[in-house]
C-alpha cells in the first residue's frame, strides 16, 4: 500500500533552520570524568530545545521509541532532517517509560517473527550505532506450558522460529530447572509446568536509555524534538494533509506520522482515519532490590505473569491487559493481590519479598494482537500504533520501517502484512497465541 506522490523533499535534507547533520558526540574517559564531577548547571545538555518552525517535511506526533526511533533513521538512512517530533509531555513519557523492557522475537507467525527479529538485530548494536550504552542483556526467555493446550502452542511457535532462522525450542521441566532453579517444577502443584518455550536471544534493556539514545542521535543530525507540544488537530484537504495545530501555534506540513500509544485512535480521528483499536489499561510493579539470583525472564499465559530481574536486582512483574476499556493509568489492588498469588504459585521463595511500587501504561489492542503500519486513505497521513502490550520490543524495526514508508512512499515488505486494510479484507495476523501476555 503506496502513500501520495507528494514525499517530503524527495528525500533531500532541508536546512530550514537545521543545523547541518552530523553525529551523537563522542566522549574520552576524561571528559566523562570531568562531566560527573563538575556541578549539575555545566552538564550538557543531551539535545536542544529549538524553536517551534512554522512548517517542516514530516511531523512525527509522539515522542517514544517509535517516534523517536522513525525520527532518527529518517535523517541518518535517508538524509531527511526538517523533522519535529511533538510530544504533549516528556520524551518518553508515555507507552516508553511504562513498560517491562523484555526483548524477544519467538513470535506465532513468520510475519511477526521476521520483524522482530529484525528489531532484535538492532538492538543488538543499538549501543554502538547510537554511541549510547542502551543497556542491553541476554538473559534467555521461558514461556511456560501448564497444560497440553499450551504445551502444543509452544510447539508450534518452536517450529515457526526455527523455519524463521529463530533460536528456539521446547525443554522440559528437568532443563528449566536448571535455568531457573527457584522454579517450582513438582507435579503436586495446582498448576503443573510441562514444558517451556525456551528463547535464548531473548533479554531485557533499559527503556530510558533507549529512548535517550534515539532522541539525542535525532537531535545531533538536524531533528526537532518538541517536549510540552500537544496536537489538537490535523487539518485536511481533499484527502490530503496540510499542517498540524498544536498548543504552541499551527505547522505547515504534508507528511504526519501516528507513533502514540494509547492515543493513537484519538489522533488519527483527527485526520479522518477510523481504527479498531481499543485501549486498555496494562499494569506492573516491582520489588525491592535483592541479590541478582534470576537471569532468565520467566512468562507464564496460563497465569497471566510473567518475572524478570533488572541489573539493580528488581524483580519486575507484570500480567495481561485489564479486562475493560479505559484511559486509566492508576494501579489497583486487586492487581496486585492476582500478581502475588500467581508468583508465589511459581516461586513459592518469594513470599517475604516486599513490593516497592505498581505503575500502569495503556496499551491499543487491535483484533487480531498486531500493529497497524503504514500509509492510510489519507494521503501523508501514516501510522505506526495498535502495539497492544508488546510495543517497545518493535521499536527499533518500526522506526526503521516508517522511516523507510515515508521516504520512498513504498511500504516495506517487512511491514506489508501489518497494512491498515487487512481488518476490511480479512488478511488478519493472527498473534494472539504470543501476544495475549505479550511480554
Amino acid at each position: 500500500m503506496a502513500g501520495g506522490n507528494n514525499g517530503p523533499s524527495n528525500g533531500h535534507p532541508s536546512t530550514n533552520g537545521h543545523r547541518k547533520p552530523g553525529k551523537p558526540p563522542r566522549y574520552s574517559a576524561f571528559s566523562l570524568l570531568k562531566h560527573g564531577l563538575a556541578p549539575r548547571a555545566e552538564w550538557p545538555r543531551a539535545w536542544r530545545s529549538p524553536a517551534l518552525q512554522p512548517s517542516y517535511d514530516v511531523v512525527i506526533i509522539g515522542g517514544g521509541v517509535h517516534g523517536l526511533a522513525t525520527a532518527y533513521y529518517l535523517a541518518a538512512n535517508h538524509g531527511i532532517t526538517n523533522v519535529a517530533v511533538l510530544d504533549k509531555g516528556y520524551l518518553g513519557g508515555g507507552g516508553s517509560g511504562r513498560n517491562t523492557a523484555i526483548l524477544r522475537s519467538n513470535y506465532l507467525t513468520p510475519e511477526g517473527v521476521r520483524f522482530y527479529d529484525r528489531s532484535m538485530r538492532l538492538y543488538e548494536h543499538l549501543a554502538a550505532d547510537l554511541n549510547f550504552n542502551v543497556m542491553f542483556s541476554r538473559r534467555g526467555h521461558l514461556t511456560l506450558a501448564h497444560n497440553d493446550s499450551s504445551l502444543r502452542t509452544m510447539r508450534w511457535r518452536a517450529e515457526v522460529n526455527k523455519l524463521q532462522g529463530v533460536d528456539s525450542e521446547v525443554i522440559g521441566p528437568e532443563e528449566i530447572a536448571k535455568l531457573v532453579p527457584y522454579l517450582d517444577t513438582s507435579t503436586s502443584t495446582r498448576y503443573p509446568i510441562l514444558g517451556a518455550l525456551y528463547h535464548p536471544p531473548g533479554g531485557i534493556i533499559r527503556h530510558d536509555a533507549v529512548v535517550w539514545g534515539y532522541a539525542r542521535g535525532a537531535d545531533s543530525l538536524g531533528v526537532h524534538l518538541h517536549q510540552n507540544t500537544e496536537v489538537t488537530g490535523i487539518d485536511v484537504a481533499e484527502d490530503r494533509v496540510i499542517g498540524v495545530r498544536t498548543n504552541r501555534g499551527r505547522i505547515a506540513t504534508r507528511n504526519v506520522v501516528n507513533c502514540t500509544a494509547g492515543w493513537s485512535s484519538v489522533i488519527s480521528d483527527m485526520a479522518g482515519v477510523e481504527l479498531p483499536v481499543q485501549t486498555s489499561p496494562l499494569q506492573a510493579a516491582v520489588t525491592e532490590p535483592v541479590r541478582p539470583f534470576l537471569d532468565t525472564v520467566v512468562v507464564s499465559g496460563t497465569l497471566h505473569v510473567y518475572v524478570s530481574q533488572t541489573d539493580r536486582g528488581e524483580l519486575v512483574f507484570g500480567a495481561s491487559v485489564d479486562p475493560f476499556t479505559s484511559y486509566s493509568m492508576r494501579g489497583s489492588l486487586e492487581f496486585v493481590e492476582g500478581l502475588a498469588g500467581h508468583v508465589l504459585e511459581l516461586m513459592p521463595a518469594l513470599s517475604k519479598m516486599r513490593l516497592l511500587r505498581q505503575w500502569a501504561g495503556l496499551c491499543d489492542m487491535t483484533p487480531d494482537y498486531s500493529p497497524i503500519m503504514g500509509a492510510t486513505p489519507v494521503d501523508g497521513f501514516y501510522v505506526d500504533v495498535g502495539w497492544g502490550t508488546y510495543g517497545f520490543k518493535a521499536g527499533p524495526v518500526s522506526g526503521e520501517a516508517m522511516a523507510e514508508c515515508v521516504a520512498t512512499q513504498r511500504t516495506p515488505e517487512i511491514i506489508a502484512a501489518f497494512h491498515p486494510g487487512r481488518f476490511e479484507t480479512g488478511q488478519l495476523v493472527g498473534e494472539k497465541g504470543a501476544a495475549a501476555v505479550g511480554h
